[in-house]
């Protein structure tokens, strides 16, 4: 069955360039899952929304997504026999469209961004739109929808399997769901763990304005409510040049890279694991793996464009006490408790 492709992904120790001495953090690589992450999410929703009966057979699943839930939901739709829509915009990577056609999705693209809330905003308010228009449809909702924080206990269970003790997660915020999920099931088995939430520069989620971003897959310019703000110890929001330094030069010693959650993922594991008391069990979560990213962060053409190589983080973040106090234009952190 397909579904049995997702799950049981490897973890991978990640040490010297970005850490010295022995020390390092191990990344949970859910790029060996058949789209990435987020076909544990939209697997599960399916599932759920089934079992509730709240969606009947043969309807159709209609979601926004930048690419990587969209995967997931075509795998779902496989599996379940739904039909599925998926509203995105013109940010979507030209290989994730082609195998979202491929796997037998329709593309609805919206054109214009919303005038406060970016493309987000405009990709939902379509939603909504085609919703009317199907009354038996489904929308999983993955910005809000509790079932998406439910899904992440599998990845949670894993890294103690996998890891027996995980004294700090660091993890990716776009819908909320995979850092919220994993944090509740890992802290069942180390209730003092730290969870590190990673953000995009400009993105609202914890509380900056709003901007374009370059960056996909984490941020967001609204505020998903399956975001768990009182679980996070601290935040750090990450520019695109620095993720992509860090993706590249994951590539180029561990044989491991993947997207721009990736790579400011390993911006902030890396340092802390430089920070924090040698033997810090530091658990990271890689959402995706490189592929879709061929014309961006892997693209010289592209990076020269957006002034994007050559231009690794600071040994240190810039540090704000509160979301008010000023933009974060590069990696800066924020704690929390």
């Amino acid at each position: 069955m397909l579904a049995c492709l997702v799950g049981s992904t490897p973890v991978c120790w990640v040490g010297e360039p970005f850490v010295s001495g022995g020390q390092g953090f191990w990344a949970k690589l859910e790029g060996a899952n058949p789209g990435g992450m987020k076909d544990r999410a939209a697997l599960h929703i399916v599932q759920q929304a089934r079992n509730r009966g709240d969606l009947v057979d043969g309807a159709r699943l209609i979601e926004s997504t930048s690419g990587t839930f969209g995967l997931g939901l075509a795998l779902a739709g496989i599996v379940y026999d739904h039909p599925v829509t998926v509203v995105t915009d013109p940010g979507m990577e030209k290989l994730v469209h082609r195998l979202l056609v491929a796997y037998g999705a329709q593309i609805e693209i919206v054109t214009h961004p919303h005038t406060s809330g970016g493309w987000q905003r405009a990709r939902l308010d379509r939603v909504t739109e085609l919703l009317t228009r199907e009354p038996n449809a489904y929308c999983p909702e993955q910005y809000d929808n509790p079932d998406n924080v439910d899904a992440y206990a599998s990845l949670g269970r894993e890294l103690v399997e996998q890891l027996a003790i995980v004294d700090v997660l660091v993890c990716s915020v776009g819908t909320g769901g995979h850092s919220a999920g994993v944090a509740r099931e890992v802290r069942r088995h180390n209730p003092a763990m730290r969870l590190i939430g990673v953000d995009a520069v400009g993105s609202t989620i914890f509380g900056q304005p709003a901007r374009p971003r370059l960056m996909r897959g984490l941020g967001s310019s609204i505020r998903p409510r399956n975001v768990a703000y009182e679980e996070f110890d601290e935040v750090h929001w990450v520019a695109p040049h620095e993720a992509v330094w860090a993706c590249r030069t994951l590539a180029a010693t561990h044989y491991v890279t993947g997207g721009w959650s990736v790579g400011a993922v390993t911006v902030v594991a890396s340092w802390l694991a430089r920070t924090l008391p040698p033997g810090t069990q530091i658990a990271a979560v890689f959402p995706d793996g490189p592929a879709r990213y061929h014309t961006t962060i892997y693209d010289d053409s592209y990076c020269l464009e957006h002034d994007l190589l050559g231009r690794p983080p600071a040994s240190e973040p810039e540090e704000i006490k509160h979301p008010d106090e000023g933009e974060a234009l590069c990696w800066t952190r924020m704690v929390m408790r």
